[in-house]
This record gives structure tokens, sequence and C-alpha cells, in this order.
């Protein structure tokens, strides 16, 4: 069980989802402990096994994503994570998501930019550079030769770097989403276009169990138009500051209850994208305070 911290943040950064690494490591426990005493016993590394096990069934569960996106409704985001002192629980020090190691490569950004890679790119890139593992190792996972698999990883890093070239660092994140905050709450549209950049990009997701925007909304005024829109017909909003996958974000509440959670990326002085969270499947640790 020792293992079983290192295993959800495997599955959390292959897949994006809390819940879906969660059961990617029940699968993979059910199937050591469904192995006789013998055939454990000559498993010479168990947390290699678990790690090679469990990162196939995430290998696989990526095969079938664009099939179950595409049955998605609206648009997919990442499943957020609050910073660790925000997270609440009923079952204390039992939720796996206690767990989750809190660095860059689960801003949500970055998490994005993996949805792009092919599944063999994004698991010979987390299992390499993330996680250190060997390219000889990675190939005994992902059927392919270690040469291969350094071409994967490569080509993933750089499709990385790309996508963070001019990316703002932490603290100029921070100030902008508080001004942010300020002009939203004042509803000051010039203001909140100041902060946007001309081709800003909102993205929702409701999962269709919540009302979200269907598609992307683009462009400043059209962004900020929409906002400012949101803020007018939610009674009793309150908008607070938070840590968002280990970066500045916001949390909107209503009586007390969190209704979205916004992760944001900034290029250069301006907001580039706004991703809001609001399928409640996805704020199982933001639901309460």
């Amino acid at each position: 069980m020792s293992e079983r911290r290192r295993l959800i943040n495997l599955g959390y950064r292959l897949l994006g989802s809390l819940a879906d690494a969660e059961d990617v490591v029940q699968e993979t426990y059910a199937r050591w402990y469904a192995m006789s005493p013998r055939e454990q016993e000559a498993i010479d590394s168990p947390g290699g096994w678990l790690t090679t096990v469990a990162s196939r069934i995430c290998l696989d569960l990526l095969g079938s994503a664009r099939a179950r996106r595409e049955r998605y409704v609206g648009e997919w985001i990442p499943e957020p994570v609050p910073d660790r002192t925000e997270w609440t629980t009923g079952r204390p020090g039992s939720d796996p998501a206690d767990r989750i190691t809190l660095d860059e490569s689960i801003n949500m950004a970055f998490l994005v930019v993996l949805e792009t890679m092919t599944p063999a790119e994004r698991v010979a890139f987390i299992l390499h550079d993330v996680f250190r593992y060997s390219f000889t190792e990675i190939s005994e996972i992902v059927g392919r030769s270690p040469a291969a698999c350094r071409q994967l990883a490569t080509s993933a890093r750089r499709r990385i770097r790309a996508a963070q070239a001019s990316t703002a660092p932490a603290a100029r994140l921070g100030g902008l989403v508080r001004e942010f905050k300020l002009a939203w709450e004042a509803k000051d549209i010039d203001a909140l276009i100041g902060l946007l950049d001309p081709d800003v990009t909102a993205i929702g997701d409701g999962g269709g169990l919540v009302s979200a925007v269907l598609h992307p909304v683009e462009g400043s005024e059209q962004v900020a138009r929409y906002l400012i829109d949101i803020a007018g017909r939610t009674a009793g909003l309150t908008i607070l500051e938070r840590s968002v996958n280990s970066t500045p974000g916001l949390v909107l509440q209503v009586d007390g209850v969190t209704m979205a959670v916004l992760a944001f990326e900034v290029t250069g002085d301006q907001i580039k994208h706004i991703w809001g969270v609001r399928n409640p499947d996805k704020l199982r640790l933001w639901t309460a305070g």
C-alpha cells in the first residue's frame, strides 16, 4: 500500500481525472490480490509491477478517451485540484487526493497540453520527465523500443515548451487574477477587457449536469460581457482567490456552496486562457467551505 500515493499521482497526470485515477489504482490492486501468494513472491519489485500495470491501464483508457470525449456534453476540462491546505473531506486522511503531490506538472495549462498528445506520447513523457523512469522501463509498458519511447518523450516535450514559451511567472499570474477578481466584482467591463488578451479564450465544463457554455467564448470583449452577465444573474455570488492545480485561481460560491472553479493562463501581461469547471462530479474536493 506504500505505493498508493505514487500510483494516484501517476494516474491523475496521465488521465487528468482524480476519479479515473482512483479507479485505475483500485483495478491495479485488484489484479495484484488476484494473484496467489507464490505469484506475488516471485515478483522482484512489487512497486515496479504496480506502476507497470497502472500505466498500461491508463494507456488503454487514454486510447478510448477520444470516443468518450465525443459523447461528453460540451467541453471537457481536466479535474481541478485544490491546494493541500484547502482540502476538505468527510473522511479525514482517507481521501486519495491528499496524496497528490502538487507541482508544475499538474497546472491546468500543462494538463490541457497533455490532452493534445497521443496516449503513447503522454505516457512516455510523464513516466520519464515527471517520474524519472528509464526509456527501457517505459518501452516495456508502451510496447515500443527504448529509442521510439525517447522520440515520443521528445515530441511531447516540444509541445510543452511551445505552449509555455510565453507564459508569465506565477507571481504575475497571481496579481492579474486578483485584478481580474476585483474588476469582475465591480462589473467593470472596461477593466476586464484591459486584463484580457484580445484573443482570450474562455472554456466551460458542465458535463451536461449543470448549465455551462457549450462552446469556447473568444475575444476580450465577448468574454468580458459573458462574465458580467454571469455576475449580474447570479444572486449572492462570492468570488474567492484559491490555488487551483498549484497556481492562482478563483472559486465561485453561492451561499457557501462551490459552483465553479476557474484556472487561468497568462501570456505577457494579459490573461490568455480561462478554464471554468462546473461539472459537480469534478468539484468533490471543493464543495465544502
